[in-house]
């Protein structure tokens, strides 16, 4: 990307249903230690010599993992990160409009939080921390270079030096007491410089690269400074190189398997990570990670981020490495942080088989209506069952749009929108509350639910709630189950007034999501959608019992549970299918094709099929029950993206969200025939139909028995 960014159109981007997790750190420590985190940190740095050989005979396995998944209070590409203290700050970048910001956010254990401004935007700039202080190089904005070094104090940043010269598209890493930024762009004149930067000795060039470069991914490993990749001229490199600040040398260790350019570097257990970037093409990003051996250069592949993307600042952190924003190859600014772990790090959860009727828990506080039929859990779901909380309820359709921060009311008659009300930012999911008398919006960053009532279709006062992704209500409706997917959480809440009773802490489950409950109600099986596995809580416990991995690089969405109460059903989106989970022992029994981009999972008013809706490949799986394998694929002509949904209370119509088409699709579950498609806001996500047969509600967008 060139120093001054041209303007993109901010596409509809919705999180890989996301992000994302507070934020559990891994403990230890490594050579991320060593680079400027704090002063004792810092001070480690320079004592490499001997050390070295030591370390690299220590190295682990270099697989990276994504741990847990938050988001920033706005997207951000070419952000400047450095560690501090127990998480990170983000300095300037561009916004969603490609517009430099004067921001600063603080990323820890609470989540990331505004914390103050700089003296002007900036973007494309580096930061460093020294003996624990932060500390921010150059960076641009406007077609000018800004050759300041500032210092973060507080809420604020001040000037307490110079760069030789201003200079955008820079990157840093220290060793010891000092920082070294590495090449750049005078606006005019590309950079071969290596500055380094010592608090009260001024900044002073130290070294020279090959060739001019912009854009590498550096960081400090082993009291060297390893940079590799970035653009020379108008190309993306593959050179790997490495700096003895010592001997002021520079020599090149090896190449990268293909020329890359706007990676992210960073250090961990000994090794250097090279993550995302982007070849030339300013669309071609990649979700590689690829660790390299400082010793030998030897490039391994390191592991998959959740998406490709370039542009996004990294702090190395002990144990730990964090991501921060970044640019998808729509050109869409990124809001989110990934943690990543070492996948040979100690497990964060209780692993091993179950078999719960071993471990059952006492029944759920309150009473759980008996069911009608002990082979079919949605026998009160047949056509017809209308409770009679709803029965006068207008038959109506409410959509989400998570990227106009709306709700579109569609009429199931006319097949158009009656109605659209403003809800709080990044709405989610429309989920029916236990008692079927409130329809409640999950207004994700906007830390809010907005409850409407179903009678007359009407948005009522915001209630603050801390980050519900999505939503779902015990099987005896006593607790209100918010899932606040970016704090990684399950926050177990009073069902009407939404006090926090519980906020259960989920470490091991980053982008925590979905979830169905067993038939007795006292389990429920959770996906963790960038962990690749499950996880069974107890709902009565509040605790996590067990996880279940699935596969190398699984994204599991929507549960749901067969009518028999034997089978979980776990839509897969990077693998295209479902999973079967055995709802008695909680392990994996099978996986069934089903098609590209598997996501939502609803089940017919005659519990006989399951509808499986393949986002990435506009197409719809019919799933028998009773053989576990699809008998029919519908696919919707002329494309499209299907979502969340739900099915109409006659069982005549699957509604389904156009999740990046702003539509909505009704499909006749006769036919399979594309009977309407509906235009709405952008980003339509999970709709609710309602009404619904059912009495009671365990929530997302229509799970009712």
């Amino acid at each position: 990307m060139p120093a001054c960014v041209m303007p993109a159109t901010k596409l509809a981007l919705l999180a890989l249903s996301v992000l994302a997790g507070s934020w559990v750190c891994g403990c230890g420590t490594s050579d991320t230690a060593r680079n400027g985190t704090s002063a004792s940190a810092s001070s480690a740095a320079g004592h490499s010599g001997a050390g070295g050989a030591a370390r690299t005979a220590s190295i682990q396995s270099p697989l990276l993992r994504v741990a847990s998944v938050r988001r920033l209070p706005a997207p951000v590409q070419l952000p400047a990160v450095a560690p501090q203290a127990d998480g990170a700050l983000a300095l300037g970048g561009l916004d969603a409009l490609d517009a430099s910001v004067a921001g600063m956010v603080r990323i820890g254990a609470a989540g990331a939080h505004g914390a103050g401004s700089l003296p002007f935007a900036l973007h494309d700039a580096a930061a460093a921390n020294i003996d624990g202080h932060v500390y921010l190089f150059g960076g641009g904005n406007a077609g000018s270079a800004s050759a300041a070094i500032m210092r973060v104090q507080g809420a604020s940043a001040g000037m307490v030096g110079s760069l030789p010269v201003g200079a955008s598209d820079v990157a840093a890493a220290t060793i010891g007491h000092t920082a070294y930024i590495v090449g750049g762009f005078t606006e005019t004149v590309p950079l071969r410089t290596i500055v380094a930067y010592t608090p009260g000795s001024g900044a002073r060039v130290v070294a020279m690269l090959p060739r001019p470069l912009r854009y590498a991914a550096v960081a400090a490993v082993g009291g060297r400074l390893l940079i590799a990749g970035g653009t020379s001229g108008t190309s993306a490199q593959r050179a790997i190189l490495s700096f003895d600040p010592v001997s002021g040398v520079v020599r090149q260790l090896g190449e990268l398997p293909h020329a890359l350019t706007h990676a992210a570097g960073a250090s961990l257990n000994g090794r250097f990570y090279v993550i995302g970037g982007r070849g030339e093409n300013l669309t071609a990003q990649t979700a590689a990670i690829l660790a390299v051996d400082p010793a030998t250069g030897r490039i391994s592949a390191a592991g998959r981020l959740p998406q490709a993307v370039s542009d996004s600042g990294a702090a190395s952190l002990p144990g730990r490495i964090l991501l921060v924003g970044g640019r998808d190859s729509a050109g869409r600014a990124q809001d989110q942080v990934l943690t990543l772990l070492a996948s040979g790090s100690p497990p964060l959860s209780l692993q091993g088989s179950i078999s719960l009727p071993s471990q059952v828990s006492p029944p759920l506080a309150g009473s759980i209506p008996p069911p009608l039929d002990p082979h079919n859990i949605y026998a009160a779901e047949r056509p017809g069952l209308l409770s009679p909380t709803v029965q006068a309820d207008p038959a109506l359709v409410y959509v989400p749009n998570s990227q106009s921060n709306t709700v579109d009311v569609i009429s199931q008659h006319t097949f158009k929108v009656i109605r659209q009300f403003p809800v709080g930012a990044l709405p989610q999911h429309v989920t029916p509350s236990w008692d079927l008398r409130t329809l409640y919006v999950t207004n994700d960053v906007g830390n809010s639910l907005t409850p409407i009532d179903p009678r007359n279709g009407m948005p009522g006062k915001p209630i603050p709630v801390l980050d519900p992704y999505n939503m779902y209500f015990t099987a005896d409706g006593s607790w209100a189950i918010i899932v606040a997917e970016a704090h990684h959480e399950l926050d177990f809440r009073d069902a009407h007034t939404m006090a926090l009773h519980h906020a259960l802490v989920t470490p091991q489950c980053a982008g925590v999501d979905h979830m169905d409950f067993t038939a007795d109600g006292r389990y429920a099986l959770v996906s963790c959608e960038f962990a690749g596995r499950m996880i069974v809580v107890d709902l009565n416990a509040e605790r996590v019992l067990k996880t279940i991995e699935l596969a190398p690089g699984a994204m599991p969405q929507d549960v749901k549970l067969s009518p028999d109460g034997a089978t979980f059903y776990v839509a897969d989106m990077a693998r295209g299918g479902v999973w079967l989970i055995d709802a008695q022992t909680m392990s994996k029994i099978g996986f069934v094709a089903t098609g590209i981009g598997a996501h939502g999972l609803y089940p017919s008013r005659d519990a006989k099929v399951l509808y499986v809706s393949n986002r990435m490949e506009g197409s719809i799986t019919v799933l028998s029950f009773a053989t576990r394998r699809p008998i029919r694929k519908w696919r919707l002509p002329g494309g499209g993206s299907p979502d969340m949904g739900g099915v109409s209370a006659d069982g005549k119509i699957l509604w389904l969200s156009g999740r990046y088409n702003a539509e909505v699709y009704a499909i006749s579950t006769v036919t399979g025939q594309l009977l309407h498609r509906i235009k709405v806001g952008n980003g339509p996500h999970g709709l609710c139909v309602w009404p619904q047969p059912g009495r009671y509600s365990i929530g997302h967008t229509g799970i009712l028995r």
